[in-house]
């Protein structure tokens, strides 16, 4: 912009000075700028009002555009053809038409695509419908995320639908204040991710596993697997007696925790949460520590996978006095309104 003003004024001035003064001057710049080209780079760098200036300087007398060294004569006639182009571009540019279609419904289009692998633009245009947005099927087929998983469900989902038929056991192992060994026993059913027995003795056997877990499934409401380590002390009657309650035994494979994720995440938590804060003086002690701590988990601790809920559904309480009632010796804290 100062480089136009500072232009404009030369022009101005120039109206007051003699013709041989302005010979005189045109002389002099143009050997200046002879001199000048000889240090400049190869191709000056012009910006958008140099070029406008070019090109309105050119257009009473085409002919002075030869007088110029730093750039060739077609240069201004292509500046200003492209000019003419972006000028009509803007003058033909859409004032109407469709409105756009707002960044969160084409959000939403495109979290329902990825989230329904089985639903096409139909399903989702009808669902976008009772939701009140008011979009053609098109646009739906427009804003669907490109490059979707095949149809089908992820494992996430299969595990979800099958987890009501899935629990599993394992033990852990808890030394006492006199360096004593206790194995405590834990059976969770992976839905809702309930602890549905726990148990602690100083001698696990086959015999006394199988007695646990028929008294942590009742006959009428048993789990179709049963998922469990490669334990020696797991024998022939547990396997004896989960045929005979209709229970799949299903052992994982040597030395792979991690196909027993849910049951090897709660001892973790058992240990972090209670047991690594306690020293435990003996079999019964242990035995209503993991008591406490099983009904702690199941009716107050929140979940991740449970959509921050607990395993036994914990309704939300939105009036009266805050109250917190002390567990667990007051590792932990239950609050709620009364």
């Amino acid at each position: 912009m100062i480089d136009a003003l500072m232009l404009v004024a030369s022009v101005l001035a120039s109206l007051f000075k003699s013709r041989a003064r302005l010979e005189a001057e045109i002389l002099v710049l143009g050997h200046q700028l002879m001199i000048l080209r000889r240090k400049a780079p190869p191709r000056p760098r012009l910006s958008v009002l140099d070029r406008l200036i070019f090109v309105w300087l050119s257009r009473p007398r085409p002919s002075v555009i030869t007088a110029v060294t730093i750039i060739r004569p077609e240069n201004g006639v292509r500046w200003h053809r492209a000019g003419f182009r972006l000028y009509w571009r803007w003058k033909s540019r859409s004032r109407g038409g469709r409105p756009r279609m707002s960044l969160e419904v084409r959000h939403l289009i495109c979290e329902m695509s990825l989230a329904n692998p089985l639903w096409g633009a139909p399903r989702i245009h009808g669902e976008l419908l009772k939701l009140g947005v008011e979009v053609a099927q098109s646009t739906v087929a427009k804003y669907m995320a490109r490059g979707r998983r095949p149809p089908g469900q992820s494992w996430k989902t299969f595990l979800s639908n099958h987890a009501a038929g899935i629990a599993a056991m394992d033990l852990l192992v808890v030394p006492t204040i006199g360096f004593r060994l206790l194995y405590g026993f834990v059976i969770l059913h992976h839905h809702r991710r309930r602890i549905l027995s726990v148990a602690v003795t100083s001698h696990p056997t086959a015999e006394w596993i199988a007695r646990q877990i028929a008294k942590a499934f009742p006959w009428q409401d048993t789990p179709q697997y049963l998922l469990r380590d490669r334990d020696g002390v797991s024998g022939h009657v547990v396997r004896l007696r989960l045929a005979a309650m209709g229970i799949r035994d299903r052992p994982i494979t040597a030395r792979s925790p991690w196909q027993n994720g849910p049951v090897e995440r709660l001892i973790g938590s058992i240990r972090r949460e209670c047991l690594d804060h306690v020293i435990v003086f003996g079999e019964g002690h242990l035995r209503r520590i993991l008591k406490s701590y099983a009904d702690h988990h199941n009716r107050v601790r929140t979940h991740l996978s449970l959509d921050k809920n607990a395993p036994i559904h914990r309704p939300a309480n939105r009036s009266g006095r805050i109250t917190a009632i002390p567990m667990l010796g007051g590792l932990h804290h239950h609050y709620l309104r009364i």
